[in-house]
């Protein structure tokens, strides 16, 4: 009987593809630039410039000359959305072979990859129900977690296949959790003011029904809680020498553009380009945060394992 890669009874395949780091991070870059252009689409009132979908206009896949920059701009934003998809099948192949060996790098592959189609779904539903500012929320909020999957990814594939164990005290552990539960509902408030400003895709999209003005204070409180408790855990993983002590002080520094980007923003009328960094930024946060949350434990080495049994 010939046995192969495929076959139950062959060794688990474990060399990682040369190719696989690459597209791996191709796939995060393109997850973050689509939230980019989403957000240009926005913002520059093209959210109809395809008012159609899955074709850009009933009678053309592709925008037409008399639909002006708002047909290029939304049907730019489609095209990246399948190159996103093309890059995280091209994961999901180069990671097939090695899918009993690395379990982990498998599933993630698969969630982006299913991700991505679900967001195609979603995009349309957006336009077809006039950019409802719920379900474009939504959208923005399920591409945020497709980056931060990406971020995981990224992480886990430098790694080895190996358990892993916790290395920071347990409070630390549960105070990183919970940071990362006030930026969750930081990004909540932000993704509901933004439903009630002014920059609705388009003049027609209707608003979400909430003050815009108090939307503002509430999504700067948990803000600066936030802030503040990164803070405390740069402080503390500096004089333990924790593990994950140089990626969170890259939060706190994200956390503190972002602040400083939000601050601006309100101060001066919600400039377009401030808006769309201020969205892509906390996505980059939001991965940033994953990074921290998967440095809180390390692979065992391979001796202790041998050891333990």
């Amino acid at each position: 009987m010939l046995i192969t890669a495929s076959t139950p009874t062959a060794p688990p395949v474990t060399r990682m593809p040369r190719l696989l780091p690459l597209v791996a991070w191709l796939s995060f870059i393109a997850e973050t630039l689509i939230i980019g252009t989403g957000g240009a689409v926005r913002l520059t009132g093209s959210g109809l410039g395809c008012p159609t979908w899955p074709t850009c206009t009933p009678e053309s896949l592709v925008a037409t000359p008399e639909m002006g920059i708002h047909g290029v701009i939304e049907f730019g934003n489609r095209t990246l959305t399948g190159l996103v998809g093309i890059l995280a099948l091209i994961v999901v192949i180069l990671v097939w072979r090695m899918r009993r060996a690395r379990r982990d790098l498998f599933v993630m592959a698969l969630i982006v990859l299913g991700g991505v189609v679900a967001q195609a779904i979603v995009g349309g539903i957006t336009v077809l129900t006039g950019l409802n500012p719920f379900i474009v929320g939504f959208h923005y909020v399920v591409s945020l977690v497709l980056v931060c999957v990406c971020a995981a990814f990224l992480v886990r594939m430098k790694e080895p296949a190996a358990p892993r164990l916790r290395v920071v005290p347990t409070w630390y552990a549960g105070l990183a959790h919970a940071t990362t539960a006030v930026l969750a509902v930081t990004i909540a408030f932000g993704v509901l003011t933004t439903g009630a400003g002014p920059h609705s895709g388009d003049a027609a999209a209707g608003r979400n029904g909430f003050n815009a003005e108090i939307l503002e204070h509430v999504h700067a409180w948990p803000g600066y809680t936030l802030l503040a408790l990164t803070l405390v855990l740069v402080g503390v993983a500096w004089a333990k020498r924790l593990r994950p002590r140089t990626w969170i002080s890259v939060l706190l520094l994200a956390e503190a553009v972002q602040i400083a980007v939000g601050l601006y923003q309100a101060r001066n009328g919600l400039p377009e380009i401030a808006v769309g960094v201020h969205m892509v930024l906390a996505a980059l946060t939001a991965a940033t945060m994953t990074v921290v949350i998967l440095r809180l434990k390390a692979p065992v080495p391979a001796e202790d394992v041998a050891t333990s049994h």
